[in-house]
């Protein structure tokens, strides 16, 4: 492989396109609620290292996860699995015991500015004034959406220090897995990465049992975030950044503070405040145009 980043294959987003936004971004928003379950019997550890392993196990059920990754592209596997994978499932974990899910899901959706910002410093050009446009726009609606969360709770410096850790690894991964999907295929890829996870978080995992207890709620919400939110949603969405390029992989970002309220509301009781439903509406405005075509990528687009 004879770089780090891809531009993706689509000009413009396809109905397969938005349905893989719509799926990843409501998995991932909904991650930060079965965390939050989780660490109320099992250590960040334990959690960390259930969510890769089962990943894994639930990708290599399918043939397509088999598939042979060449020697010379391992080392951004590499990367894939420990800034993609291991780094943010214990990252997040370790926020969690400070923040509350909500204000992390919120956080979370600076990675397509992020994403952006490292396209573009990797050598991507194809860039957009319009993509730009969006990306402030949906930053500006995902900051009213968190401003009155980050106000109410106990948001410690390190809580946020290490979520936007995390998201600095998703937002190296976004660019990364993007040649990497194209060559072997999202499902591929990922169950690969998970499985490195899995081997580097083991110690980690067992150090943190004995402050664990293995209750049933807690344990089901981490398999089922291992299996659907670290499994089949990170292959999903490598195969979105093969398609549609890094920058607009990060679409579905924009979805989680907006599950992450929904829950809030129906599990939680929290409130909603205006002007998180003024954010809301701006943050989708900005996803939008964010998914607009790429004039210089549908010249190259052969037709059929």
């Amino acid at each position: 492989m004879s770089k780090l980043t891809g531009t993706g294959s689509r000009a413009s987003f396809e109905p397969l396109d938005w349905l893989l936004v719509i799926i990843v971004g409501v998995t991932w928003g909904s991650a930060y609620l079965w965390i939050a379950i989780g660490l109320e019997a099992l250590a960040p550890g334990v959690i960390a290292f259930l969510r890769v392993a089962l990943g894994a196990a639930a990708l290599f059920l399918f043939p397509a996860a088999r598939r042979r990754i060449d020697a010379r592209d391992w080392p951004y596997v590499a990367i894939v699995a420990i800034a993609g994978n291991g780094g943010p499932a214990l990252l997040f974990a370790l926020a969690e015991e400070r923040l509350d899910s909500a204000v992390v899901g919120m956080l979370v959706s600076v990675a397509p500015v992020l994403t952006l910002v490292l396209a573009f410093s990797l050598g991507n050009r194809s860039v957009r004034a319009v993509h730009v446009t969006g990306i402030g726009l949906g930053f500006t609606g995902v900051t009213a959406m968190a401003g009155p969360e980050l106000s109410g709770a106990d948001a410690s410096a390190i809580g946020i220090a290490l979520t936007l850790t995390a998201v600095l690894g998703y937002a190296l991964t976004g660019n990364v897995v993007v040649p990497l999907q194209q060559r072997y295929g999202g499902m591929a890829v990922v169950a690969n990465a998970q499985a490195l996870s899995a081997v580097v978080l083991l110690p980690i995992g067992l150090a943190g049992l004995s402050a664990s207890e293995f209750k049933t709620g807690p344990v089901l919400a981490v398999a089922f975030l291992g299996v659907m939110g670290t499994g089949v949603a990170r292959s999903l969405s490598a195969t979105l950044a093969g398609r549609a390029g890094p920058q607009r992989s990060g679409v579905p970002a924009y979805l989680a503070p907006v599950v992450a309220i929904i829950l809030g509301v129906a599990v939680r009781d929290e409130s909603v405040d205006t002007i998180q439903i003024v954010g809301l509406v701006v943050a989708l405005v900005g996803a939008f145009l964010i998914a607009r075509p790429n004039p210089q990528l549908a010249k190259t687009e052969p037709t059929e």
